[in-house]
C-alpha cells in the first residue's frame, strides 16, 4: 500500500473517529451507567489502537483473503457460488450477516478457549470501565484472526465475491455494520431493551461478557445473541455487572502490549 492510501485511509479513520465521538459522547454523558471523567485514564492509548487496529488489519488480511477467494472459486461446487450471487442484494446482506456472525461468534469463542489466542485477545478484557472507545482496544493479531473466522464463510459460499472485479459490497456492509454495533455494545449507557435483548447484541449483553471472572466466557456474539442460546454460552440477568476486567496479567506500556502477547508465556 502506498503512502497516499495509507493517508487517505487514515483521513477516513478520523473522520469516522468524530462521527463516532459525536454519537457516543453525548450519549455516554447523558445516560451514562457509571459516572466518570470524559477523559478517562487510558483514552490515549485506546486511541492509539484505534488507528493501529483499524490500519494494521487490512493490510494484513489482503493476501490470506485473496487466496481464500481464489481457492474457494476454484473448489466449491459452481452451483453454491451462482445460487448466493443470484440472491437480491438485500437478501444476500442478510444472510451474509448471519453467516459472517456464526463465524465471528466461533472465532471470539476460540479466542477465550484457545490459550496461545488468549494471549492476544485478553488485552481487549484489561479495560477496568466500559465505554464505546474500549472497542478498539484489541491486538492487531486478534482482529486478524477474528475477521478471518468471520469472512471464510462468506467467501466459501460466494456470499461475498471480491473476485468479481466489482466493490464487494456485501463484505464492507457486514464490516461496517459490526464495527459501528461493537462501538455500541461497549458504551456506558445505561439502556435495556426488553424482548428485544433476545435478538440482538446490547450494551447489557456485552457488558456481562467483560466481567472479571464468572461470566467471561459467556456472550460472544456480537450483535446476534440466539448464537449464545444455541450453544450454552447465553447470559443476561436483570441487573447490570459490578466490575470488568481480567485476572490475566496485561502489561500497561504499549510496546509490551504488542510485542508480550507473541513471547510471553502467559495463557489461561
Amino acid at each position: 500500500m502506498s503512502v497516499a492510501a495509507i493517508a487517505n485511509q487514515t483521513f477516513h479513520l478520523v473522520v469516522w473517529l468524530l462521527l463516532l465521538a459525536a454519537v457516543f459522547i453525548p450519549l455516554e454523558r447523558l445516560f451514562a451507567l457509571r459516572q466518570g471523567r470524559l477523559l478517562r485514564a487510558g483514552w490515549a492509548v485506546d486511541l492509539f489502537w484505534y488507528f493501529l487496529s483499524s490500519l494494521l488489519p487490512g493490510l494484513l488480511l489482503a493476501v490470506p483473503m485473496a487466496a481464500v477467494a481464489w481457492t474457494a472459486h476454484r473448489l466449491v461446487p459452481d452451483q453454491v457460488q451462482a445460487f448466493s450471487q443470484s440472491l437480491p442484494l438485500g437478501a444476500r446482506i442478510a444472510a451474509a450477516m448471519i453467516v459472517g456472525e456464526v463465524g465471528f461468534y466461533w472465532g471470539h469463542r476460540w479466542s477465550h478457549e484457545i490459550p496461545l489466542l488468549w494471549r492476544f485477545h485478553a488485552l481487549h478484557h484489561s479495560a477496568e470501565h466500559l465505554d464505546w472507545l474500549v472497542n478498539t482496544r484489541a491486538h492487531p493479531v486478534d482482529l486478524v484472526f477474528g475477521k478471518f473466522v468471520g469472512l471464510v464463510p462468506l467467501y466459501v459460499l460466494g456470499l461475498a465475491n471480491p473476485l468479481s472485479g466489482r466493490p464487494d459490497v456485501v463484505s464492507l456492509v457486514v464490516i461496517v455494520v459490526g464495527t459501528f454495533w461493537g462501538f455500541f455494545i461497549h458504551a456506558n449507557v445505561k439502556w435495556r431493551f426488553g424482548w428485544l435483548e433476545n435478538i440482538v447484541a446490547t450494551p447489557v449483553f456485552h457488558h456481562w461478557h467483560h466481567t472479571r471472572r464468572d461470566h467471561i466466557d459467556r456472550n460472544y456474539a456480537a450483535m446476534l445473541p440466539f448464537l449464545d442460546r444455541l450453544f450454552g454460552t447465553w447470559y443476561v440477568p436483570r441487573v447490570w455487572p459490578a466490575d470488568y476486567g481480567t485476572d490475566q496479567p496485561v502489561p500497561a506500556k504499549l510496546h509490551s502490549q504488542i510485542l508480550e502477547p507473541m513471547f510471553g508465556p502467559h495463557g489461561r
